[in-house]
Parts: C-alpha cells; structure tokens; sequence
C-alpha cells in the first residue's frame, strides 16, 4: 500500500484537500475526526482530560465541552502542552491502527492528514509526502478573519510550525494555494491522478 502524508502549515487548507481527496474515493484519516475520536465518550482520553482540567470541561451529558477546555488552553502554553502530551499519542496510535487496517485490507493507497507531520518527525513513515503550501500573509488573514482568533495569537501558532519554505524542500510534491478553493481542487485531482498511478505501478512490480 502507497502511504501518503498529507500535510501544511495552520490554514493552509489542507483539510479542504483531504475532503476533496475523499471524496474522490480515496481512503483519508483526517487530523480533526481523530481529535474528536480520541475524546469520545467513554475513552481514555476523555477520562484523562477531565482528570488533568476538571470536572468543568464536561458538559452535563458527559461529553466534551470544546470551547470550555479551548478557553483553559488557549493562552496558557503550559495548559496547551500537557493537552497535547494526553491527546496526541493517542491520536497517533489511532491513526496507525487505520493505516493497518487498510493495509491487511489490500487497499492500494491511503492518505493521512497529518498537521505536525515534520514536528513530530513521523515523515520517515510514509511514502509520499504532499505539502499545501500558503503565503504567511494568506494564512495569517485565514486565521484571524475565518477562525476570529486574534492577530497575536495568530502569529504565535504560526511561530510555533517549522517554517513553510523549509518543509517544501523535505516533501515530495508541493501544492501551492494562493487563488481560489476552485483552482486548488483542479489542481489537486490532477495530483491525485498522479499519485493514484504511482501506487497502480507499486502494485504491479
């Protein structure tokens, strides 16, 4: 199976690829559905969440109350990174299970939307790897006009990313999205048809 890596720096819209890709019929696990997964009711991660925030994080059904804990973390670095000491394994163990599962399953090629991919150093695990590259200027007026967050705050998640320009260089085919949501859908299929090939010809060898 063609592992890919499906990766970009804060909206650089790569979750739009990844819909677009999915919708094209390829298998994608996307960062976001396993965020939520890994905190559904009943899981260890949500039982670890609660223990490490408090009781006030659930709402009275018992599920995760999202802007509750995004309003404990969001500008405490230190509440943020113990978040993501609990959350991430357990997403990245989820998403390994998927992958498996498709492999035993024969399927020929799957994608994994991976944000941090090159922060967490988990490049060496796929295949491929696709970057969806925006300017600075694009991607900071994405998150303070789209996502209402702050411009200094804004600028503090971008800081915190290996720089754009450098993982280019580390990744094997580079989508650039500076016009539209319409141009980058043709010129992701076109990828995609490329892609799709390169795991038809792994299979026949």
């Amino acid at each position: 199976m063609l592992r890919v890596a499906l990766t970009g720096n804060v909206a650089s819209w790569k979750s739009a690829i990844a819909r677009i890709w999915a919708d094209a019929g390829i298998p994608v696990i996307r960062a976001d559905d396993l965020a939520r997964e890994v905190v559904a009711p009943g899981t260890e991660g949500l039982l670890a969440v609660k223990e490490e925030f408090g009781e006030e994080i659930l709402l009275e059904d018992g599920t995760l109350d999202r802007d509750a804990l995004r309003g404990l973390v969001f500008e405490d670095p230190e509440a943020r990174g113990r978040l993501e000491e609990i959350l991430h394994p357990l997403i990245g163990a989820r998403r390994d299970e998927w992958i498996r599962t498709h492999e035993e399953n024969g399927t020929p090629l799957a994608v994994a939307e991976i944000p941090l991919l090159f922060e967490a150093e988990l490049q060496d695990e796929y295949d491929l790897i696709v970057l969806v590259f925006a300017p600075r200027k694009e991607r900071l007026r994405r998150i303070v006009s789209d996502r209402g967050i702050l411009e200094n705050e804004a600028h503090r998640i971008m800081a915190a990313q290996i720089p754009s320009r450098e993982k280019m260089a580390r990744a094997d085919f580079v989508l650039e999205n500076s016009t539209t949501l319409d141009d980058l859908e043709i010129r992701s299929l076109a990828l995609l048809d490329l892609i799709r090939a390169r795991a038809r010809k792994g299979r026949a060898q």
